[in-house]
Order: structure tokens, then sequence, then C-alpha cells
């Protein structure tokens, strides 16, 4: 479900021990991560992570590996250790060890899960199959919030109104994501969309429906979520936050969305309490309500059981998981093989008791010297961003001023959360099959969550776990967080110099800043309320300081195929780029002006701050997942994270000595100038 919040990578990967890198303890830079033979103004991407890239070529088990997923990888061997540890011994019925260690040994029984089949779901099989008239959709849709159906719903703070919680409907309902898959008529797309009703089709036939039934089954899928997706509102359609807030009371939605049981609807998602809601796509909910009123019953049916296979598919036998994966893993991102089990069951873990483990990670893995140092830091980056705004020529002195109250009054969160979830109301039942327990995972969370709806929104809530490797910054709350599983090598190192920690950690605490002040959070003031505080007139000039970025990304081809990069949609994270390199760069000369830093392995600091910036975003992708990643990430990929934002950074010209023969050259008068 949709959360406002901008995280540094679309996907949160768990972290690993807070440990340090490098031969070169005190630079930071690893030399051997390096390609020196390629010039920094041709390829500065190669230039700094060549040598990573050959020596992490991809394996069968990815379809891009960075250097974020090295860290997963080295945590969850360590989460492993954790939770196998739980898992050995028997615990005391309801306390967490006994949920943590229930849970991974019911997803690594394979041999249950292989003799179950698709048993475990012929509950909900039946349901499904019981719906007597359209009518009856919208309460199965509530008992079964558990499925992608339609649209789905969320509480979160009220963008007009950010003390408050709000119940919200988001667009979903699409099997495949994002729209472009259904509607773009390349080659690539179309054979896509083939391959995505065979598998359909191929789901059914494991369920045990015959083939013809499953054939039938799958032109249903294709026809409604194809008119879903028609519906849905793009990419950069959903970037607007005013265009994306409808508030009404019940009553009102009732009367604006007629021919949809709203009362038996909130009674099954556990939101009768709620007398507001917000709409956020209103075209989208409009159209799934017309599909379920005029489209035939059976077709309709086969629609929410495909929602049913699809979601339950990790939670059976082999077959269904398998198939799954041929075509989310194989076809969508060019993956060749799954996952060992021992990985699925610890992020299974991970993912539904997450606070559970992360306050046990914590006290084993991230030393309170770390969290002191980082928030030293993050306040240096806050006093850097201030002498950025003071001197920017395009704004004037009253927009400043709101600026500047926005900066400082940005909430800090630091490695973990001051209280922790309590998961007493939470049952993991090895009784029962594994699926049924994630139904009571979510049974759970949707409880937790609609108690928002009577409360103010708690500033103290995390929306990452603590051994999560990201960041986030979110508007409604005006807050930065950064969760321990971050702040390690090669992002942050206590050893390392601040060439190197301020040109990774640094950069990333300002980039979460900036999120503060790009094209969507600028729209938010410092109470976290969607409201203006700029002058018309520099509203002006920072929208047409955005232009030159986002045609500038629209101008990258990201394969060979002709493929572009989205400028409109990876706007924000580009912004949030420059802004961090800018800012950054200047706390690093801040902190290291009354002592300047050697020369080391001929490398000079300004040198290593930006070699220590690309390092974040080494890795290797397969074709397949640059188009997944180019339509629906918002981020721009991890080359042009870095061949993209540098070209923008005068400091990169001078350090590397880059001219107007080098081909990542920008000439002045065409760089992006913002913060």
């Amino acid at each position: 479900m949709k959360k406002i919040y901008y995280p540094l990578l679309a996907l949160a990967f768990a972290a690993a021990g807070c440990t340090n890198g490098g031969d070169t303890q005190s630079a930071g830079i690893k030399m051997e991560n390096m390609d020196q033979t390629a010039k920094p103004g041709t390829d500065f991407y190669k230039y700094a992570c060549g040598g990573w890239q050959q020596l992490h070529p991809l394996t069968d088990e990815y379809s891009r590996f960075g250097s974020f997923d090295k860290l997963a990888e080295d945590n969850r061997e360590q989460l492993r250790s954790l939770i196998e540890g739980i898992a050995a011994i028997q615990h005391e019925k309801g306390s967490v060890e006994q949920k943590i260690g229930d849970l991974f040994n019911i997803a690594m029984d394979s041999a249950r899960l292989n003799r179950e089949g698709i048993e475990p779901i012929k509950a909900d099989l039946a349901k499904i199959d019981g719906i007597k008239s359209n009518a009856d959709i919208a309460a199965v849709m509530g008992e079964m919030n558990y499925l992608n159906m339609f649209f789905v719903y969320y509480v979160d703070a009220d963008i007009k109104d950010s003390k408050k919680n709000l119940l919200q409907t988001y667009q979903a309902g699409i099997g495949m994501g994002e729209r472009d898959y259904y509607l773009d008529e390349s080659e690539t797309m179309k054979s896509t969309r083939d391959a995505y009703a065979a598998h359909v089709a191929k789901m059914f036939t494991l369920a045990g429906y015959s083939d013809e039934e499953a054939q039938k089954a799958s032109a249903a899928v294709m026809d409604i979520e194809t008119r879903l997706a028609k519906a849905h509102f793009t990419q950069e359609q959903q970037r607007n936050p005013e265009g994306n807030y409808h508030k009404y009371t019940i009553a009102q939605v009732k009367e604006q969305y007629p021919g949809f049981d709203w009362d038996a609807y909130l009674k099954g998602i556990g939101a009768s309490a709620a007398t507001e809601m917000s709409v956020s796509q209103e075209e989208p909910v409009r159209e799934a309500i017309a599909i379920i009123n005029s489209t035939d019953l059976d077709a309709l049916k086969y629609y929410m059981k495909w929602a049913l296979l699809n979601a339950s598919a990790s939670y059976l036998g082999d077959a269904m998981e398998e198939q799954s994966f041929e075509f989310f893993g194989k076809v969508m991102s060019g993956k060749q093989e799954q996952s060992p089990r021992w990985k699925r069951a610890v992020s299974a873990v991970d993912g539904s008791l997450g606070e559970a483990v992360g306050e046990m990670y914590v006290a084993k893995y991230f030393p309170p010297e770390a969290k002191a140092r980082m928030e030293q830091l993050v306040e240096n980056l806050r006093t850097a961003y201030s002498q950025r705004i003071d001197n920017l020529t395009w704004m004037s002195d009253e927009t400043k001023a709101k600026a500047q109250e926005k900066l400082a009054a940005i909430y800090v969160k630091v490695g973990y959360p001051n209280k922790w979830q309590d998961y007493t109301a939470l049952t993991i039942d090895p009784a029962l099959t594994y699926w049924e327990n994630a139904k009571a995972v979510n049974a759970f969370n949707n409880a937790v969550m609609m108690e928002k709806l009577t409360k103010p929104v708690d500033k103290e809530e995390w929306h990452m776990t603590p051994q999560t490797v990201n960041a986030y910054y979110n508007p409604t709350t005006n807050e930065i967080c950064f969760p321990a599983g971050i702040l390690q090598y090669p992002f942050f190192d206590m050893q390392a110099d601040d060439a190197f920690n301020y040109g990774a950690i640094g950069v990333v605490i300002a980039h979460e800043i900036t999120h503060g002040f790009d094209d969507q959070g600028s729209q938010f003031d410092k109470e976290g309320n969607l409201s203006n505080w700029w002058t018309a007139e520099d509203r002006a000039n920072f929208e047409a300081r955005t232009k030159v970025m986002e045609e500038y990304f629209n101008n990258i081809e990201v394969n060979d195929e002709g493929l572009h990069a989205n400028g409109a949609f990876t706007l924000g994270e580009n912004i949030a780029d420059h802004g961090g390199l800018q800012v950054a760069f200047l706390a690093f000369q801040n902190a290291t002006k009354d002592n300047p830093l050697p020369v080391i392995d001929g490398l000079t600091p300004e040198q290593r701050f930006f070699i220590a910036y690309a390092g974040v975003w080494a890795g290797n992708i397969r074709p397949e997942e640059i188009v997944r990643r180019t339509k629906t990430d918002p981020h721009s990929l991890g080359e042009w994270r870095v061949n993209g934002a540098l070209p923008h950074i005068g400091a990169w010209y001078d350090a590397f000595g880059i001219t107007e023969s080098d081909p990542l050259y920008v000439a002045p008068e065409n760089r992006v100038s913002i913060w």
C-alpha cells in the first residue's frame, strides 16, 4: 500500500552488521573496486566502480546486484544465525521468540508445504465461489483485504492536516504492477503480456482447474486488469500531491462513488470508525466500481481467484512458488534461479516481525558510538544546508526564511525506534498452515493500522525496520530516518576519514534532507502540511531549474533498444542526489578546512569524496531489470546516479580536471543548479 515517504531506494534491503571495510582504513576507499584504466570524464561509473563490477558478477539468483545487495547478503547470514538459534529451541507460547521460531520453521518445512499443496487456500476459493451477485463483491473485498483487488487502502497522515490520520485509497489491482506493462505497444511489452497471460493460465491449472477453464480465467484476468490499467494514473501523475488528494466525508464518498457497498467494505477492512476518506486517484476507483457492476460475475470471480493465487503462491508448495518465479523472477526481472529457501524464510520472518527481529539485531550488531557519530554528521549537514540556502541567488529572502524554518524543524531518527512494536496480539500457530499464519500477520498489521484512525499521528513511528539498508524522508512529519542497517561500509566507516564518510553517508543524509525541498517535498511546510510557502516568482524559478534536470535525464538512453530514462518520474530522486552532492561537499569542506586531509594512494581528498559517492551505487544489472526499473522505480539506475548526476557538480570538474573534450562534460550554462 502507498506510503507518503521517499526512501533512498525503491526497495528496502535487510542490512549487514556494522563492520569496517577497505584495506586502506584511513581512506575508506578500496582501490580494487576501481578501474583506473577508465577515464573519469568518459565513464566515471566504470572508473570508480568497474573493479567492483568485475569482483561481483551477477549470479543466477539476482537480476541486479549492487552495494546494497552485498550488504543484504552479509546481513542475511547474521539474521539467519539469530533466527535459527531461536528456532532450534522451544519457547514459551505467546513469546516473541516462539513466534519468530515457529514462523521460520513453518517456512522452512518444504515437505509439509508440498504435502498440503493448494489445500490451505481452498477456504478462500470457496468464499469467492460463494459470491451470489456483483453487489456482494464489496463485502468480500473488505473481508479478503489481504488480496490485491481493484484498489487498496491505507491509513496515514492527512497531507493537509498532518497531525491527524486519514483513511485513504490507492489504485491497485493489476498483477504486473504498472500500467505500461498492459498498454505499451513495444515488442518487449507485448512479449511480457503474452507471458503473463500464459502464467495466469498455468497457475489455474496448478490449482486444479481444467485447461479450458484456465484459459477462460486468463482471458478474464487480462481483460479486467487491462481496463484497470487504462484508468490508472501514470507514474508522473502519481507524483502530484494535490492531484492525488480528494477528501470526503463517508457520506460524500457514497454519493460521489455510487454502486459500491461502502459500509460493507469499510466493515470488512476494520474501518467502520472512519468518518472521512481520501480517494487518492478518483478515475481508477470509478473504473473499478464500473467493472464490478458491469462485468460477468464468473469473470469477476476468476479475477479475484487470480489475486488469491498470486498472493498465496509463496506460501504453498513448490509447484506454485516455482511457477510464480518463472514469470515474476525470470520474465520480468531476468533472474535465473530462486533464492534458497532459508533466505526466503528469513525474509518472511523479517517482514512479519520486523521490529522484534530488529530489537535483537541492534542489541548484537549496532554500537552506540555509531549512532552518536551519525547524529553529529546530520547536524553538520544541516549547517551546510543552511549555508547553501543563504547563498542562493535565485530565491528571495522571504522564501529563504521559510526554507530555513523548515530545515530547522526536520526531525531526525537514527539507528532504531525509541519504542518498539508490541506483538502480543499476533498469534503464530504451528498447527496452522503457512498461508493461515501469513493471513494472521496481515490481520495483525491491519488492526495496528486501523487503530491509528482514532489517534493523532505518532511522530515516533518508523516506516523502516532498524536492520534495513535504506533511509527515507517523510514530508507529513518532516522527518529524516537512517536505520542502523545503512550505517556501515560502504556508506559509513568509523575508521575512515571525512572524505569518504561525507562522500558516502554524508550525501545520503543530504539526499534525504533535499527530499524536503524537491519538486514534491517542497510543497509541504515545516509542519508537514501540503501548503504553499513560496512566492510565485521563487516557485517559477525553482520549476525552471528543475525542468533542466528533467530534460537532461529524458535524453539518457538506458539500453540499446531506445528506452530512455523518465526525467519526470525520477525528478524528485535526481533533485535529491544533486542537492545531496552539493550540500555534502560543502559540509566536507567545512569539516576539513582547518585540518586538510592528505593525498592517499594518489587520490586527493576531493577525488576520494566523489569515488566514495559512486561506490554506493556500484552494481551489475540484467537487461530485463533495466526495463522493469525504468518503468517502475522513481530512482534513476545506479549508473546514472553517477554519470548523470556528477556532470552537474562544479567541484567534480575541479577534482578530476574534466574539460570540454571529455564526453561527460556539460557546459556550465546547461548544468542543473538548485539547492
